[in-house]
């Protein structure tokens, strides 16, 4: 298929009622890995990765690898920077070809979150591209380098938000946290259907490593429609290469590059198995 915008994915997903996954990487190995699982399973998929992690993959050099990888996918893909924290890097993230973009500005009261979300759709309105946002506050942290307490989303001011600032999507916090679970997940399905009731918005849940799949598909039932996988994926590449350590005195680069790729996609094959964005395409 081709690079496309995250509204349209998400639009189609609303009225198949699955939802897309959006899985965040960190190498050319972990793209090929989750290209190869949507194309074998006929699914449309999100590339994305969050400005937190450039310090490890610079965006000049990992946005490129993204864009190409969605031009040339046999499924539609959509490339989202996630959880843009400077205007200057989602503005960079546009002029690469990323056709969405995350502003967080949770850490904001209702109103300055308005303020910058505003900014954002103006400029990414220039380049047709999409955008998400994020109303109450997500637990964790992207790089799990802070312990930021779920603050639920409210209905009413997930209204307001939506109708001062007309993003496609919203992330909402109902209980779900950046990296790994404390314990077993506890989501709050009453917020969730209060402001999918609220606002016809797809809705994004963050935090997807360590839900069960019966949780995931509830939430698809009450209008999630994209659900981001990051800490999952890492573990299962890492996972992957020590097994193939344990196993071998020495290893090849071509084999530890495969072993990359497979870790990726036996974990983006899953998640869109779970999800029902298989043949969707």
């Amino acid at each position: 298929m081709a690079l496309v915008r995250l509204r349209e994915l998400l639009l189609r997903a609303k009225e198949g009622r699955y939802a897309v996954g959006a899985f965040s990487i960190a190498n050319m190995e972990m793209i090929i890995g989750a290209i190869k699982a949507a194309e074998e399973l006929k699914s449309p998929a999100i590339l994305q990765i969050a400005e937190v992690r450039l310090n490890h993959s610079p965006l000049h050099l990992i946005g490129p690898l993204m864009i190409e990888a969605a031009k040339n996918a046999k499924v539609p893909v959509a490339v989202h920077f996630d959880h843009g924290i400077t205007l200057e890097k989602i503005e960079e993230a546009l002029k690469i070809g990323f056709t969405s973009v995350m502003i967080d500005g949770s850490k904001n009261n209702i109103e300055g979150n308005i303020s910058i979300t505003q900014q954002v759709v103006k400029e990414a309105n220039k380049y047709g591209a999409s955008v998400e946002a994020e109303i109450g506050r997500v637990g964790g942290s992207e790089d799990n380098t802070e312990n930021i307490a779920v603050a639920y989303t409210d209905e009413k001011e997930a209204k307001k938000f939506y109708e001062e600032t007309k993003v496609d999507a919203l992330a909402v916090a109902i209980g779900n946290a950046h990296g790994v679970y404390v314990g077993e997940p506890k989501l709050n399905f009453q917020v969730l259907d209060n402001v999918n009731r609220a606002i016809d918005v797809p809705l994004v849940l963050h935090g997807g490593s360590g839900i069960s799949a019966e949780d995931f598909k509830k939430t698809i039932t009450l209008g999630i429609r994209k659900i981001n996988v990051a800490t999952a994926t890492f573990n299962s590449v890492e996972e992957n290469v020590r097994r193939l350590y344990e196993l071998n005195k020495k290893v090849n680069y071509f084999e530890l590059h495969d072993t990359e790729i497979e870790g990726a996609y036996n974990n983006v094959k899953n998640h869109i198995e779970i999800f029902g964005s298989n043949d969707k395409m």
